[in-house]
């Protein structure tokens, strides 16, 4: 049996940019990840896949975090708080993901990147929003 695997390399994110993140199927996963309460009910293996599922989710959340954030004057206190999220994001996705502690972790950050969007997609006003969805 042969498969075929595609890999995208996509160093300036514009596949991304061009593609809204699927907020329905990251939450299913952030929900069935918090779900598992013992390192027994999972095995490694399948952390491993889970944590670069959800790595791969926080990264593309975190991408349009950014897009909104930089649409907001500089002094302005949702984008400095947008931005701390953002650097949380980049120093946790930056471990390797090799416990269901960090799994549960990185649940929990596209839960907080996902409500900072929401915060920040009400405080862009309509017609530059417009211009941040490509």
């Amino acid at each position: 049996m042969t498969s075929t695997h595609h890999i995208l390399y996509d160093p300036e994110g514009r596949l991304t940019a061009e593609l809204p993140p699927d907020r329905t199927v990251h939450e299913q996963v952030v929900r069935t990840a918090l779900a598992w309460s013992s390192p027994l009910d999972v095995p490694a293996a399948d952390v491993a896949a889970i944590g670069h599922l959800l790595a791969g989710a926080a990264r593309v959340v975190a991408d349009s975090v950014r897009l909104y954030a930089d649409r907001l004057p500089e002094d302005d206190g949702r984008r400095l708080f947008a931005e701390l999220i953002l650097q949380e994001a980049d120093g946790r996705l930056s471990q390797p993901c090799t416990s269901l502690n960090r799994v549960h972790n990185r649940a929990r950050l596209i839960r907080a990147l996902y409500e900072r969007l929401d915060r920040l997609e009400a405080a862009v006003p309509v017609d530059e929003s417009a211009a941040a969805a490509p």
